[in-house]
């Protein structure tokens, strides 16, 4: 799976959720303010997506990841190296000669597992330092947004794959989403229309990849 897929899996499991569902605030609020209660959603994954920050993160991942995975290739080589020369003579070696060259290539091995893991942890790291910036970017807007507007709740229409949306349906005039690029900046669609223009890129293998780490702040990462 490459870089860029990954990353826009990150993007998809993105989520915005609240302390109660909707029909718990709906039991709660009283009954004086239903009539000036006003809810609104957005799609986190969508407004995610047309950030100009997406784009910029994905190619700094790529870049750490390219880094790691060659010096990963170079360990690799290292070992296949010193792994051939070990076949070709191990006939002619002495037994403390062979003991010794196969303690080295095990040393090899276990050298190389580690960089994996380390740079599974590494890129997750990496990526959780790229993404909090835009994560408090975004809930910012959406505070913004739902004050100017006067939304009392806004719910996100996309929780990420593999979980329910907290919000089942609504009206549209409900979906916030493009207030909150405006809000920021940016023209709905425009990164749509930018990716469809830029020419395929090479595929580029990439490091280990790092599972999405869970927060306690409102737009939540898993």
């Amino acid at each position: 799976m490459t870089l860029t897929r990954k990353f826009r899996l990150v993007l998809a499991a993105a989520a915005l959720t609240l302390a109660a569902a909707p029909a718990t605030l709906a039991q709660t609020a009283p009954a004086t303010a239903s009539a000036s209660l006003k809810i609104g959603y957005t799609n986190v994954d969508y407004v995610l997506s047309q950030m100009p920050e997406s784009r910029q993160i994905e190619s700094q991942l790529k870049d750490y990841s390219t880094q790691l995975e060659n010096q990963l290739k170079t360990k690799y080589q290292d070992y296949q190296t010193k792994a051939e020369a070990y076949q070709k003579g191990a006939a002619t070696m002495s037994d403390p000669v062979r003991a010794d060259k196969e303690k080295e290539l095990t040393n090899l091995q276990q050298s190389i597992q580690e960089f994996q893991r380390n740079a599974e942890s590494s890129v997750q790291q990496k990526q959780q330092q790229l993404l909090k910036p835009v994560y408090d970017k975004l809930q910012k807007t959406i505070d913004v947004v739902a004050d100017k507007n006067g939304y009392t709740y806004v719910f996100n229409s996309d929780a990420g794959f593999g979980t329910t949306p907290i919000l089942l349906h609504g009206p549209k005039d409900g979906d916030i989403s493009d207030l909150v690029l405006k809000e920021m900046g940016v023209t709905p669609g425009q990164n749509n229309q930018a990716a469809a223009s830029a020419k395929p890129a090479g595929t580029t293998p990439a490091a280990p990849a790092a599972q999405p780490a869970s927060s306690k702040t409102k737009v939540k990462k898993k």
